[in-house]
């Protein structure tokens, strides 16, 4: 009993070794890169364990690149593995590089793909070139009026500028401000619209394509349309900044005016308050005329019958120029 299971013990025993030896140590990989042909050695594999390194991530872009004829180590497949690059992508870029007798090298590619820039598509492109569609650009010609053009813009990937190159936005942009450019120097709007090439031929011109990561192989006019006649608009506006300005200084006259007329009837409800003051004080000097004897009873009624006289001649005038005026209206 004792010799059977001590049997079974190292059975078991057996069994954990072989297969912590198939986990740590991917025989199947390497059995797949002898068929393969491609040499790589167990403890290859075992010390890209320890590294930290999946054998996988390595190996299979490794037998990829021998069975396309690429010539490279292992050793910097690991090493851009380590750095955090992408390993099956740059062999997939070097083997299309290679069918389309583009000349890549392996640290180029790896530079590019460690720059954050995807190697396999820019390869591609380089092959098929790309199409930029721009947004509706707007320009001003002199005559005033707005034109918008929408641009189609061919590119070809620039493989010696991708890293520290400017991207898509950039070309955009430039593209831009070159048909912004040509419309504001055109005559008038007629002339862009009767020869749109003119625009595409004045920005190809002006090498917008110099530090970026693209060479520009053709700039097409997609599409252009008519916007608002801004000289119009501009006057308009103008017209309106003047009439209110206008409105505002005609504003400040009127309340100019309004303080004026009631600081004038001010003044005159001040007089009219000296006259009363005035008008006060005479029938205190006839009562200190009286008392001094320069003045006697007869010449007091004296004076009030001509103040009687006057009063009734008065209401005479007013009566006959209310005749008059209604005999004018009657007329």
């Amino acid at each position: 009993m004792e010799f059977d299971f001590m049997i079974i013990i190292i059975l078991g025993l057996i069994i954990i070794a072989v297969a912590v030896l198939f986990t740590f140590v991917p025989v199947a990989l390497w059995i797949s890169a002898l068929a393969a042909g491609v040499k790589v050695g167990i403890f290859q594999l075992v010390g890209m364990r320890l590294r930290r390194v999946i054998p996988q991530r390595v190996v299979n872009p490794l037998i990829k690149a021998v069975k396309a004829g690429l010539d490279i180590s292992i050793n910097k497949l690991e090493g851009h593995y380590l750095a955090g690059g992408n390993v099956d992508r740059v062999v997939n870029a070097l083997i299309a590089a290679q069918r389309a007798n583009i000349e890549l090298s392996f640290e180029r590619a790896a530079a590019i793909d460690l720059a954050g820039r995807d190697v396999l598509q820019a390869v591609q492109m380089s092959v098929n070139p790309k199409v930029i569609e721009t947004p509706f650009i707007a320009g001003v010609a002199m005559d005033g009026i707005e034109v918008k053009a929408k641009a189609r813009i061919t590119v070809r990937a620039n493989i010696d500028r991708l890293v520290g190159g400017a991207g898509e936005d950039t070309v955009i942009a430039r593209v831009g401000e070159g048909i912004v450019s040509t419309i504001g120097s055109a005559k008038n709007h007629k002339e862009v619209l009767e020869n749109p090439d003119m625009i595409s031929q004045t920005v190809l011109k002006k090498g917008l394509d110099s530090g970026t990561a693209f060479e520009i192989l053709s700039i097409d006019i997609a599409d252009i349309d008519i916007g608002k006649n801004i000289g119009a608009v501009l006057q308009t506006d103008q017209a309106e900044a003047d009439k209110k300005i206008a409105q505002a200084k005609a504003e400040e006259r009127r309340a100019m005016a309004v303080a004026q007329e009631q600081e004038m009837k001010a003044r005159v409800e001040e007089m009219r308050a000296k006259v009363v003051e005035a008008e006060a004080e005479v029938p205190l000097a006839m009562a200190e005329a009286f008392r001094s004897g320069n003045m006697g009873v007869m010449d007091y009624m004296n004076m009030k019958n001509v103040m009687a006289d006057t009063d009734m001649r008065d209401s005479i005038g007013k009566a006959t120029g209310s005749d008059k005026d209604q005999d004018k209206r009657k007329q």
